[in-house]
């Protein structure tokens, strides 16, 4: 789990884990130097909280490096597991090399329930899947392909693409509940033209460098 200043609702995501790890699941946080409470919330609630520098992409490459498990699950700070997560994993690794799960989107927006649709149809048709679904991956997958590209921007996008050479995605119709804060503080539909924008510009050959200034412009 990437963090950076997610003291907010850092918590609550760990605390909702805390039945996976008595699974035996290890959960590794990877904060990207927080200057609020997130390492503080973090340590009692993980098995490893990791201290680096800001990134998601290298953030995640970190954890991973330090996993043990035969199964990766790339987890947003302010997503939440479905309940049977850890079988469904599972069973869905003995058929496919990596997958993700649906999603749903929780905030004031009334569009959130279709933001949300939209995003489980393209990646069910593109078979290209973003972090807030919940990426996994078998480990010997994901380290032969060398693990997050090191870029600041649609570095989800591009794993799966590679991904998706090795095999199609197992996705999940199991839900994870995430935030749909950023639809909620800047707009559903100015979001997704931004992010339409984006994912057009970077199928055109754009670098993610540019993109991710153009995402914080916009922000």
């Amino acid at each position: 789990m990437p963090v950076l200043n997610e003291a907010a609702g850092l918590e609550a995501t760990l605390e909702a884990l805390q039945p996976v790890r008595a699974q035996g699941a290890e959960v590794i946080v990877v904060d990207g130097g927080s200057v609020d409470e997130s390492v503080a919330l973090a340590t009692p609630l993980a098995d490893r909280v990791i201290s680096g520098v800001p990134g998601r992409a290298w953030q995640m490459n970190l954890g991973a490096q330090q996993a043990s498990a035969q199964a990766l699950v790339f987890l947003h700070a302010d997503t939440q597991l479905p309940d049977n997560a850890v079988s469904q994993i599972t069973k869905a690794l003995a058929r496919h090399a990596w997958g993700r799960f649906s999603i749903e989107l929780t905030g004031r927006s009334r569009w959130l329930p279709v933001v949300g649709w939209m995003m489980n149809q393209r990646s069910r048709l593109t078979g290209v899947a973003t972090g807030d679904q919940a990426i996994f991956v078998r480990t010997a997958t994901f380290r032969h392909l060398g693990g997050f590209a090191d870029q600041p921007l649609m570095e989800d996008v591009e794993l799966t693409k590679r991904l998706r050479r090795v095999s199609r995605p197992a996705c999940l119709a199991a839900k994870v509940i995430s935030s749909g804060r950023r639809w909620d503080q800047y707009g559903a539909w100015a979001t997704i033209r931004l992010m339409w924008r984006l994912r057009y510009r970077y199928w055109r050959g754009v670098s993610p460098t540019q993109l991710a200034k153009e995402y914080r412009d916009a922000r």
